[in-house]
């Protein structure tokens, strides 16, 4: 039998650290509990979770902090949980490294279906040996810097191929605006947001994807682009 997936919950509210680890556990998830950051980061450490449920209200520390300091040594999905419900704390989370956010309150079963699906996620990009991303008529080799739709090439410039593999490398996340203006265009760019709207347009027009009704690169209203999961 495979051994349990090991989620590591952060929260220092007693009644909810007890009732997510109750319930993970009765779903037959291997659960442990950390009440502030230091507690997170010193488990994580010793025991690295498959993945991690973290509060953003910590009391001794910001759970940004805590995303930061994960992020110098792993790439563990990180499933934020907060009452913090603006937009901006949305995208610095994220930005910060979080894969995931959920808003208080919440059902266990979205918590249980955003666990599987980052699961699922960090065993893909686990295995990305093949380097190659493939969703109906669409495929990427990102090892040969070619995409094709229905096996002819797509003839895309330097920064549309850039695009469109950091979102194939994400397929299935969001990937913020602000991330894919410093990775394609370089640090300090995010005033030019113009271009990237620009440039998902043209992405669209060569997939033939309505952004009305897509198939392939879906809007995240003032986050970022979410190119679908590869199959």
């Amino acid at each position: 039998m495979p051994d349990k997936p090991h989620i590591l919950i952060v929260e220092d509210e007693p009644e909810i650290s007890r009732f997510l680890e109750a319930s993970l556990t009765g779903l037959d998830y291997r659960v442990d509990v950390a009440r502030s950051g230091l507690d997170a980061l010193k488990i994580s450490t010793a025991h690295p979770p498959d993945v991690l449920v973290l509060d953003l209200g910590l009391p001794d520390m910001d759970g940004k902090e805590v995303i930061r300091r994960m992020r110098e040594w792993s790439r563990m999905p990180i499933i934020v949980l907060s009452a913090r419900d603006q937009e901006a704390e949305k995208v610095e989370a994220l930005e910060t490294g979080a894969d995931d956010y959920l808003t208080k309150p919440f059902g266990i079963q979205e918590l249980v279906a955003r666990i599987k699906v980052a699961l699922r996620h960090h065993s893909r990009r686990e295995q990305m040996l093949e380097n190659v991303y493939n969703h109906k008529d669409l495929s990427l080799d990102l090892s040969r810097r070619k995409a094709s739709m229905k096996g002819t090439e797509i003839r895309l410039t330097p920064t549309e191929y850039d695009l469109l593999s950091l979102l194939a490398r994400k397929a299935g996340q969001v990937v913020t605006h602000s991330e894919m203006l410093r990775d394609v265009w370089g640090r300090n760019s995010e005033e030019n947001d113009h271009y990237l709207r620009i440039y998902i347009q043209r992405l669209r027009q060569k997939l033939g994807d309505n952004p009305l009704n897509p198939t392939y690169i879906f809007t995240e209203p003032g986050i970022g682009y979410r190119l679908v999961e590869d199959k």
